[in-house]
């Protein structure tokens, strides 16, 4: 069965750093929360009030999209896509939690940091997610199969992933994540299996994603002097390529199964995500079956669905 909707209500809010609003979601509905697995990487997305506070009447089950396109703009509330930060069973209830990250400072606020800022206990959103009974991965990118060496990287919008990843790694799972936050009070604390070594990169005035950059540089040496510079433009698409899927059209290679070899895994800014991409396939001549490039967002656009 495909995502569905599942209302909750807010049970915690507060803000975790400078650019960091953790909110925990609780709920009946939450008890048939996917999914079957670990979430890793899982995208979900979050359906809020209207500009009249109010939520839309949508249908239960995999419809529910169509209705919610149905509805008149007014009527809809703002959708916005968001990875799962913690996912907690119980036998008394089920708890979702998100990590709202405003990068943008609170100043320059969209519909879904506006209302994380505001939230207080009790209020209501909806969230779209898989069953408890999904295994079919969707929403879900991280895959390094049997590699049990991981090499992470993202900005603060792929940090909540990022987090949850590490989280459910077996034990035996080593590498590196490396993640990139506006300013040092933005370190936050990650369980991390004991072979992986989690480092922050604050940015603290510098270009966003140059921190990342470096430490990819660091991390595999020069890149290949032929390699042209990396630039992104305002039209170019968001990333989105994987080794099951490319949203360029790119043709897909079959992963070579190799434990041994690192799986690497990079999201945040989708000209970050680019300048990344080509280090690492183009300047380094890693394989792309053994990459996953996630965009997230993009500067000057407003990010929508």
């Amino acid at each position: 069965m495909g995502y569905q909707p599942f209302r909750v209500t807010v049970k915690d809010h507060h803000r975790v750093s400078p650019h960091f609003i953790r909110v925990t979601f609780a709920g009946e509905q939450l008890a048939d929360f996917g999914p079957a697995g670990n979430a890793y990487d899982l995208r979900i997305k979050l359906l809020f009030p209207n500009a009249s506070g109010e939520l839309p009447d949508i249908p239960a089950g995999a419809n529910w999209y169509e209705a919610w396109c149905s509805l008149p703009e007014s009527e809809r509330g703002p959708l916005r896509t968001f990875s799962v930060r913690e996912l907690t069973r119980s036998a008394q209830e089920t708890t979702l939690t998100v990590d709202f990250v405003n990068h943008l400072g609170d100043e320059d606020l969209g519909p879904a940091a506006t209302w994380a800022l505001h939230a207080s206990a009790g209020d209501e959103l909806i969230i779209i997610g898989p069953d408890l009974n999904d295994d079919s991965g969707s929403g879900i990118e991280f895959a390094p199969t049997s590699s049990r060496q991981v090499r992470l990287f993202g900005d603060e919008t792929a940090a909540p992933a990022i987090a949850r990843i590490l989280e459910d790694l077996p034990d035996d799972a080593y590498g590196e994540a490396t993640i990139e936050v506006p300013i040092s009070a933005d370190i936050l604390n990650i369980a991390a299996p004991e072979g992986v070594l989690v480092r922050w990169v604050p940015r603290n005035g510098s270009e966003h994603g140059s921190r990342l950059k470096q430490a990819l540089s660091d991390l595999l040496g020069p890149a290949n002097e032929a390699t042209p510079a990396p630039v992104a433009t305002e039209q170019s698409p968001l990333v989105w390529e994987t080794p099951r899927f490319s949203a360029n059209g790119e043709p897909i290679i079959a992963k070579q199964e190799h434990q041994h070899r690192p799986y690497y895994w990079i999201a945040g800014e989708s000209g970050m995500v680019i300048c990344l991409r080509r280090q690492l396939i183009r300047g380094h001549g890693i394989d792309r079956s053994n990459v996953s490039f996630m965009g997230y967002w993009k500067h000057g656009v407003a990010m929508g669905g």
